[in-house]
């Protein structure tokens, strides 16, 4: 039987590892061991390669995401539904008021990463620079308009708005797609094992370590069922934020953004603009009510009132005797 010299390798010397279990001498034909074969490779790779391959293994196997792809919700018809969602479970169970997402921070995961370091954070921002263009290329100037319809949950701990079927599922899915695509072939680790689900998060069970302590692990979906085919507007894809899970919120309640993306041109709604103008000055009546009532509520204030009517009374009665 011939022998397939490819396996072995040929020792000039007596000196081999001692996990061969056996001494040779000179021209001696031997397998080779995974530890001739770590040497070689740590030869071929040169200085440092071998401590990056094994951070980037680790990197794998410890996979967290720290930054996300996010959708930001901006339609305020949106925002004020689920604040009105959130209040109603609030006032059915006032323990939850802790498990609530801040309505600045309302947005759509495109797609979840983790970024090592501040190289990788700069690697991140180019890949999305260029999924500007994909997905310009997919929308070929059409608006993206998101519909967001009735409410789900995760396991009920995640509650969240879920997005309404239709068309414009499908766009999304492939613009998620592309941006996956475009991170892993810049080397970052991005993406989850389940199917991408777009959904609009506004409470986690997570967010209070301490109900959960408590024996709250879940919470019940009767708390928001009324809510379950609830319309609540629509979201146009407008912007696209690189955003970081861990690092401190901006004052609005947004979260960190590293950098940003505009997707074509922002549409102008009438009727929005026409209820914020009425918004606008309604709040501007009630503020003006509430100073009112603060200055009445002024003891100075009263006695002069007071003082005022009695003279005024007093005048007329006055008046009433003269004349007859």
């Amino acid at each position: 039987m011939e022998l397939d010299y490819s396996q072995f390798h040929y020792f000039e010397d007596d000196k081999i590892s001692p996990t061969c279990f056996c001494c040779i001498s000179v021209g001696t034909i031997v397998p080779i061991g995974p530890e001739i074969n770590s040497k070689k490779r740590q030869e071929k790779m040169g200085p440092g390669k071998e401590d990056l391959m094994k951070k980037r293994n680790k990197k794998k196997k410890d996979y967290q995401p720290n930054y996300f792809l996010s959708i930001p919700i901006t339609n305020k018809e949106i925002t004020r539904g689920i604040q009105t969602l959130q209040n109603t479970i609030i006032q059915q169970d006032k323990r939850l008021s802790r498990v609530m997402s801040n309505c600045g921070s309302f947005h759509v995961t495109l797609l979840v990463m983790h970024l090592l370091n501040e190289e990788e954070v700069n690697i991140g921002i180019d890949a999305l620079l260029e999924i500007k263009t994909l997905i310009e290329e997919i929308l070929q100037g059409r608006n993206l308009n998101l519909p967001f319809q009735g409410v789900g949950n995760f396991g009920n701990q995640v509650g969240f708005v879920k997005l309404a079927e239709g068309d414009h599922v499908p766009v999304l899915l492939e613009i998620a797609e592309a941006a996956k695509r475009t991170f892993q072939e810049k080397g970052i680790m991005a993406g989850e094992n389940r199917s991408f689900k777009p959904h609009l998060t506004f409470m986690k069970l997570s967010k209070s370590p301490e109900l959960r302590r408590k024996g709250v692990k879940k919470i019940d979906p009767e708390l928001y069922e009324k809510f379950a085919d609830h319309k609540f507007g629509e979201e146009s894809l407008y912007r696209v934020d690189l955003c970081s899970m861990l690092k401190e919120k901006q004052s609005n309640g947004y979260y960190h953004c590293e950098s940003s993306i505009v997707i074509g041109k922002k549409p102008v709604i009438i009727m929005d603009l026409i209820k914020e103008a009425l918004r606008g000055e309604r709040m501007g009546v009630l503020s003006k009510v509430k100073q009112i009532k603060e200055l009445l509520s002024k003891p100075e204030i009263q006695a002069q009132i007071t003082r005022e009517l009695f003279e005024v009374r007093l005048g007329s009665h006055n008046n009433q005797e003269k004349s007859c």
